[in-house]
């Protein structure tokens, strides 16, 4: 999967930004550092891809698009979060 756009990557900036704003979660970081963690971790998901390709079941590895496959990366780390973090973006989860 290509590399997101500066745009792209923006928005989650700007939306991680609003997301903590609205839950008054306190981060310890400037906004332009923020910033560059969503830049790094798009380069990390790029980066290791291949890798998460191959952890997965070999099942997983053909039925699953590249999109799916990234949806579910996307689904675990949510879950780690919270489930409800989980269930604000997938709905009800149980």
């Amino acid at each position: 999967m290509a590399d997101l756009t500066t745009t792209q990557r923006q928005k989650i900036w700007r939306g991680l930004m609003r997301f903590w704003s609205q839950n008054w979660t306190k981060v310890a970081l400037r906004q332009s550092d923020l910033l560059a963690a969503v830049n790094a971790t798009d380069a990390w998901i790029d980066d290791n891809a291949a890798s998460y390709n191959a952890a997965l079941p070999a099942a997983a590895q053909s039925g699953l698009t590249a999109a799916q496959k990234t949806l579910v990366f996307c689904a675990v780390a949510l879950c780690r979060v919270s489930e409800g973090t989980l269930r604000r973006v997938f709905g009800e989860v149980d």
